[in-house]
């Protein structure tokens, strides 16, 4: 198996389709090859779901009842710059895309849609995404070298676990916003089983590597970074 198929493989997907005949065939393909498939029926479920579930790659159709496509992706690009989004359309609609050139789309589908097609779009979202993990990240006066595993503060170093790294790195990419513990489990204990208290220890002993206030715990939702 290549690579790229491989990494495909731990991501989730957002899949907005009104159509039921379309979706739920995609779906079961699509699941082939990733983690996890999201199923929403429209651009407002699945907005619901984006702020809920947090997924690595969008895929939607443009036109859908209720709140459509491009409704979707203006509010999540509002917080979100980074998650890949494909759109799938039709030819006919070309004008009604001219207000979605500054939603940093990464591809449009027309339909439609082959699996070659579809296939080769995700190998860009695989591409866009790896390209955005840079090895360090200055923030709060410190500089995290996730490489490496180490935080680095006022020239002194100092050594993380992986899933210390794992769960900063996490904070950091969606600084400002309260990451959900589903989501942590998922992303730092993998197919580990993530229990509270080893939550809250390894938490404690991240803090103590940080500037003060850096992690905020968030009763029953989950924890934020803010600088």
């Amino acid at each position: 198996m290549e690579l790229w198929l491989e990494k495909l493989k731990s991501l989730r997907l957002l899949y907005a389709e009104d159509e039921e005949g379309i979706r739920k065939p995609m779906t079961n393909t699509l699941s082939y090859y990733l983690k996890e498939v999201i199923e929403a029926r429209d651009g407002e479920e699945g907005l619901d779901l984006y702020y809920e579930q947090r997924p690595d790659i969008i895929l939607t159709d443009l036109r859908m009842p209720r709140k459509d496509g491009l409704y979707m992706v203006k509010e999540i690009r509002k917080i979100d710059k980074k998650t890949p989004i494909l759109m799938i359309t039709a030819h006919t609609d070309k004008e009604y895309l001219l207000s979605a050139i500054e939603l940093k789309i990464e591809k449009y589908l027309i339909k439609p849609v082959s699996l070659d097609e579809l296939l080769s779009s995700l190998k860009l979202c695989i591409q866009e995404i790896e390209s955005d993990r840079s090895v360090t990240f200055e923030c709060a006066g410190c500089t995290f070298d996730f490489q490496n595993k180490r935080i680095v503060n006022e020239g002194k170093e100092i050594e993380m676990t992986h899933k210390e790294s794992d769960f900063l790195e996490l904070l950091l990419r969606k600084k400002g916003l309260v990451v959900s513990y589903e989501e942590i489990e998922m992303s730092v204990w993998k197919e580990e089983y993530m229990s509270i208290a080893a939550l809250r220890t390894l938490v404690k002993s991240l803090r103590k590597k940080l500037p003060n206030h850096s992690i905020k715990n968030h009763s029953q939702a989950g924890y934020s970074f803010e600088s």
